[in-house]
């Protein structure tokens, strides 16, 4: 499961964590022995997240930014492994109406679906959560 979080943290690029590894560290030290060294802590129970670095990425809004929290590559690696397993087993309970978090869905296909049961006749009895996570809404969708 690691190698294939591998091959996703590796595709996915991205900047390099507080430690500064970059792939290109990892590969000229040898994958195998990395990920070797991550399944270890892991077994043992040792694995502990680093810190993330903070960069703020500029808005549209002239003088305004955003925080981005940028993992180690070791954390992404961990996390998407555990993305990977735990996803489906989720994922296979949870109701079609259900959109947050989910692979393939987001809130833009929520709205889009209330929008056609409404033109559709359908009275809707509906509970929203709504998650302001630094963007604007678009309330013309």
């Amino acid at each position: 499961m690691l190698a294939v979080a591998w091959q996703t943290v590796r595709c996915n690029g991205g900047a390099a964590g507080v430690d500064g590894e970059t792939v290109a560290d990892i590969e000229s030290q040898g994958v195998a022995g990395w990920l070797g060294a991550l399944a270890r802590d892991l077994k043992e129970g040792t694995y502990r997240p680093r810190a993330v670095r903070q960069v703020l990425i500029p808005k549209k809004q002239r003088g305004k930014f955003r925080p981005l929290g940028i993992p180690c590559l070791r954390d992404r690696v961990a996390q998407t492994a555990a993305m990977l397993v735990v996803s489906p087993i989720f994922e296979a309970d949870l109701e079609p109406e259900q959109y947050a978090c989910r692979p393939g869905r987001g809130a833009h296909d929520a709205v889009k679906r209330v929008h056609r049961l409404l033109n559709t006749g359908h009275g809707v009895n509906a509970h929203f959560v709504l998650i302001n996570s630094g963007r604007v809404i678009d309330h013309n969708m």
